[in-house]
């Protein structure tokens, strides 16, 4: 019964008994001619296509058959979906593509595109079985990912791994179009720089006329992720924003066991505003490739967004321990069974006689033999060793050529771009001027990073024609152009998104989180898509970008949670991730160019989170002082001004012998104010920025804490969850042995007005704690 096709022994099985009950043709088509009658898919296009559906399948089976006795790990399949190696077909090798996890037949198709080279000598059905089985098995052999999951990718194919997030990757794809297209009009006075650049150039990777690919799931069409993704591209696209993105939705109708209500999956694709709906049966490959072809050219043709609606079948459920049939009739099961693309296909070349179904069930069986065979040998492959090698790839750091790469930006800066650096001052060089704020030394620190890095771009909400809504990116539109610098949609997904695909595509993205209660909304495009890209790809893939957030509290006069948020917890567990705290002018520069730098050297994500409290603050210990301030590093002094990753800053107060107060950010300026009252009581600190949360200054917080045997943290996040326990769990698992006391913010939200003063650290707690600790 067909009901019961729900195993891959059904599987297999129905497919022979549906195409050996087919009658050969009485007539042959020629191979190069069209393979039926109204469609541009010909004889020898018809027969790769089954090349790839019949690996693909195998490719299913194979993982079914290696998890039966515990020697694979994934067993979600493309099943029902191979009609997607027509669109492979229909789109060129070189188009960025970002594969769902059911567009197995894709893959292969795409590596049979590959030269003999690329597949390193060998057969497409071997080089696809292999790609795919490594990754089924956890090889650290795997092309990709190196056996740290299963993913479609590979580099030489410029095929993007994504994770099983669904629909985290549509934000990136959008980003991949508006790099293809924002790099293909570079301006032609930036291209003399490119040779400069430590890594990146600025130019992409992929063709001036490329389009990105992003096939998808219909169930995903409901994530907000997806949401955003179709959104920004109509959003663009009505702004006359050139988005260069084909959207596939592979629509077998169902979420795992929830099926999409009848229609809905049409119905809210075709009125998506700015993105052209094309549709095709994706169980009929000559439909599929022509109508995949037509909406290809389309997106090409025109440099704007459309979908691909396919409707497919899910076949064997949605992965190898669904029991479908608890929650599908029998009758649906039979009738997607009946759709099955592999048999349609074969019908198809036999109607033309370009295949007898003997000879079609003998090609289904070589190729399930050499899949097999495939199988085989990679079990025996070894998998990842221990911790540091599953780790290598997460988060590389080259210290030595991040100062590198800043003395040389120095070194351009005083000679090549001296004129154009200039010109990017208006004449006003920062290092000419009195005492600067912090908000004003990221601004100078951002024009230098523009005239530096061709390929950097800076965006957000109100960052452009406002200039920031506290004025820290005023006059950087006017002075680099809307090309560099510009205004966004209001939406952090899709703000991150954009980020995600131009770094891919060889740009420097900067682009800003208005607030950092803001970030909340779109955190998974950091931690699930832009920390991952390296893990994932073995640094194949980087997406390098620096993250500026305004965030953290104590504003006066202006506030409530949404504008003094003070959780930084979700940052500090993102394996890899770069979290930089400037509490000071002095700092912000040095650190911000540290940022760039690693992002060019190193593919680094990075957050640069700066507080909004102290961006206009001028004073340190009493009005008009301007101690706050401090004067820009002249390009000569970048060098022995640069801050590393990881390191702290140390502040000696008094004899500096009896206490250690360990901060960051806002709780710099008020340990130092406490610091100084308790010099005046004969009391000497040493007061330890951190700087960067993540990572942590591990080796300067155990020498200053060994140097004291007192310490006291000063942590304005919240109690649980907080930085300060992070501090602690340092101290511990170093061996310091002398007393610790910490000061946090309660776990609250933060309420509005005074209120405000009730939950955060404030200096006399400072003080009081100090005291207490040294009485102790």
């Amino acid at each position: 019964m067909l009901s019961c096709v729900t195993t891959p022994q059904d599987l297999d099985e129905f497919f022979r008994e549906a195409v050996g009950g087919l009658s050969e043709s009485a007539s042959q088509r020629a191979p190069e001619a069209p393979v039926r009658d109204g469609t541009a898919l010909t004889g020898n296009g018809a027969l790769e296509l089954f090349e790839a559906q019949l690996a693909s399948r195998h490719l299913d089976l194979a993982a079914r058959w290696l998890r039966s006795f515990g020697e694979g790990f994934y067993t979600i399949g493309s099943s029902g979906h191979e009609g997607n190696a027509a669109v492979a077909m229909a789109v060129r090798r070189t188009d960025p593509a970002l594969l769902h996890y059911r567009s197995g037949a894709f893959y292969c198709a795409r590596v049979a595109q590959a030269s003999s080279e690329e597949r390193h000598g060998e057969d497409p059905l071997t080089q696809a079985a292999r790609d795919v089985l490594r990754g089924v098995v956890a090889s650290s052999l795997e092309p990709i990912a190196g056996g740290r999951h299963k993913v479609f990718g590979n580099a030489e194919l410029n095929v993007i791994p994504t994770t099983s997030t669904i629909a985290s990757h549509l934000p990136r794809a959008v980003g991949v179009a508006f790099a293809i297209e924002r790099l293909r009009r570079l301006s032609p006075a930036a291209r003399p720089l490119r040779g400069h650049r430590p890594a990146l150039d600025g130019q992409s990777p992929w063709p001036s006329d490329a389009i990105a690919v992003c096939s998808f799931g219909d169930a995903s069409i409901n994530h907000a992720s997806a949401v955003a993704a179709f959104n920004t591209a109509g959003w663009c696209d009505h702004a006359g924003l050139r988005i260069p993105v084909l959207f596939v939705c592979e629509d077998n109708g169902l979420g795992i066991s929830v099926r999409s209500p009848a229609g809905w999956v049409a119905a809210s694709l075709r009125a998506r505003p700015g993105i052209k709906y094309f549709a095709a049966d994706g169980c009929d490959a000559a439909e599929t490739f022509d109508v995949a072809t037509e909406a290809a050219a389309w997106v090409r043709r025109h440099r704007r967004p459309a979908v691909l609606h396919l409707t497919t079948v899910r076949l064997m459920g949605h992965a190898g321990a669904d029991a479908e049939t608890a929650y599908r009739p029998a009758a649906d099961i039979e009738r997607d069974v009946s759709r099955d693309p592999l048999v349609a296909l074969a019908r198809l070349l036999a109607e033309a006689g370009l295949a007898r179904p003997d000879e079609l069930i003998g090609r289904y069986d070589e190729v399930g033999w050499q899949v097999r065979k495939v199988a085989e040998e990679v079990i025996g492959e070894p998998k990842l060793e221990g911790p540091a090698d599953v780790a290598a790839p997460l988060a590389p750091r080259r210290p030595v050529r991040v100062a590198k790469a800043i003395a040389e930006a120095a070194t351009r800066a005083m000679g090549p771009v001296a004129a154009a650096r200039d010109t990017g001052f208006g004449g006003r060089l920062p290092e000419d001027a009195d005492g600067l704020t912090l908000a004003q030394t990221i601004n100078a620190a951002l024009s230098d990073g523009m005239v530096a890095n061709p390929g950097m771009a800076i965006f957000g909400e109100d960052v452009a024609i406002k200039g920031g809504v506290y004025g820290v990116t005023k006059g950087l539109r006017d002075r680099f152009g809307a090309s560099r610098v510009f205004d966004t949609l209001l939406d952090e997904t899709s703000i991150l998104g954009l980020a995600l695909g131009a770094g891919l595509g060889g740009m420097l993205p900067v682009p800003e989180i208005q607030y950092l209660a803001y970030l909340h909304n779109a955190e998974d495009q950091i931690r699930g898509e832009a920390a991952t890209m390296q893990f994932f790809s073995r640094g194949a893939h980087r997406n390098p970008m620096v993250v500026r957030v305004a965030g953290l509290a104590y504003q006066e006069g202006f506030g409530g949670h949404f504008h003094n948020d003070n959780s930084v917890a979700v940052l500090r567990d993102v394996p890899g991730l770069v979290v930089a705290v400037p509490a000071r002018a002095d700092d912000a520069a040095p650190m911000l160019r540290t940022c760039l730098a690693s992002a060019a050297v190193d593919g680094s994500v990075c957050v640069f989170l700066e507080p909004i409290a102290l961006y206009h603050t001028r004073d340190l210990y009493a009005e008009g002082d301007g101690e706050w301030l401090a004067p820009y590093l002249a390009p000569a002094d970048w060098s022995a001004g640069h801050v590393p990753i990881g390191r702290a800053r140390v502040y000696g107060i008094g004899s500096a012998d009896d206490l250690t107060i360990i901060t960051f950010g806002n709780g710099v300026r008020m340990s130092l104010r406490a610091a100084a009252r308790l010099a005046s009581e004969g009391v000497g600190s040493r007061v330890v920025d951190l700087r960067w949360l993540a990572p942590l200054p591990v080796a300067d917080i155990i020498r200053e804490s060994a140097a004291t045997g007192r310490v006291l943290i000063v942590d304005e996040t919240r109690r649980s969850g907080g930085v300060g326990e992070g501090v602690l769990a340092a101290l511990v698992d170093g061996g310091y042995v002398g007393a610790a006391r910490r000061i946090a913010s309660v776990d609250s939200f933060i309420p509005l007005g005074p209120a405000a003063r009730h939950v955060l650290v404030a200096e006399d707690a400072i003080t009081q704690g100090a005291r207490g600790l040294l009485a102790r």
